[in-house]
């Protein structure tokens, strides 16, 4: 069953990036904090309705275990939002996406490169490798669009080290966020994935109370329910977290290249919804994405 959760949290975590996109508005300075409060608040009453569904109890201590890879996560996040302030999305796209691999590789590293067979080592490979060339593919159409405009980059975008640093930090920092998962969930199986699934959520949710706070002190004028983007892509991301935890659990090392490529699939939509135009390169490396999910699936089936 790893195999379909990826699936679907690769599904819905592609999906919220495009509502996201429609919710980042450049003239408001506030904005990602606004996510920020709509995926809390749709994250918060998830957690409280599936504790009262499935009869779990509250357990503050669980909040605490498993800080780390929420703080990783969030803190990822963070940095990724942060990083787009000094560095083009453009640039920054091809070295965050790379998360992905980096969990992969760690988790190969400290349990073994046996836990994968040959056509899932495969699937992977494509996986990264496609993820990867579309980011660049981007970058260079980016490149191209501003050089035809005849606009020239700000001075705060220009790469410098400390620019290059933020989605550097982020590939490093979610991918650790991944691989401590894959510890917790997986290989040492520290913690339930109901029990992770909830106390991520309760976290998220108290980054959202303090994020409102600074925005009312900030004196803005914020009602959440105006921002139906934010929430629509806060619905998709709580769905796709309720099945990446279970992905986690069962197949740690090839769910998280599927789940880190969901990036491909919001450039699909975006064709699809935004009317955004796609070359044929870009049409080839997504077709390498979907043929590694392809590979992966047909290893579950005859593993099966």
């Amino acid at each position: 069953m790893w195999f379909a959760f990826a699936l679907l949290t690769f599904l819905a975590w592609g999906t919220a990036d495009l509502f996201y996109k429609k919710a980042s508005r450049p003239e408001d300075k506030y904005s990602h904090l606004k996510i920020v409060c709509a995926v809390g608040l749709v994250m918060g009453i998830h957690a409280i309705a599936y504790m009262i569904m499935n009869d779990l109890p509250f357990v503050p201590m669980d909040l605490i275990k498993y800080l780390p890879v929420s703080a990783m996560y969030i803190l990822s996040m963070a940095l990724g939002y942060m990083g787009l302030r000094y560095i083009e999305l453009s640039i920054s796209s091809p070295i965050q996406n790379s998360s992905g691999a980096v969990s992969a590789v760690l988790l190969l590293i400290f349990f073994g490169f046996d836990q994968l067979s040959a056509l899932e080592y495969a699937g992977v490979a494509m996986l990264c490798l496609g993820v990867f060339w579309l980011s660049c593919i981007e970058k260079k159409n980016a490149d191209a669009e501003r050089l035809a405009l005849g606009s020239q980059v700000e001075e705060r975008y220009r790469k410098g080290f400390m620019a290059i640093l933020f989605p550097i930090f982020y590939c490093i920092i979610d991918g650790l966020g991944s691989f401590a998962d894959g510890i917790y969930l997986d290989q040492l199986e520290l913690m339930s994935e109901d029990a992770a699934l909830v106390a991520y959520e309760l976290t998220f949710l108290i980054c959202a109370v303090v994020a409102f706070i600074f925005i009312r002190i900030k004196k803005d004028n914020f009602n959440i329910f105006r921002e139906k983007s934010a929430l629509a892509a806060a619905v998709f991301e709580t769905v796709g977290q309720y099945f990446y935890v279970f992905a986690m659990a069962q197949r740690s090392v090839a769910a998280a290249p599927i789940v880190a490529s969901y990036c491909v699939l919001s450039v699909v939509w975006s064709r699809i919804f935004l009317k955004e135009k796609l070359s044929g390169k870009q049409y080839a490396a997504i077709a390498v994405v979907f043929g590694g999910i392809l590979l992966c699936g047909i290893a579950e089936g005859l593993a099966g």
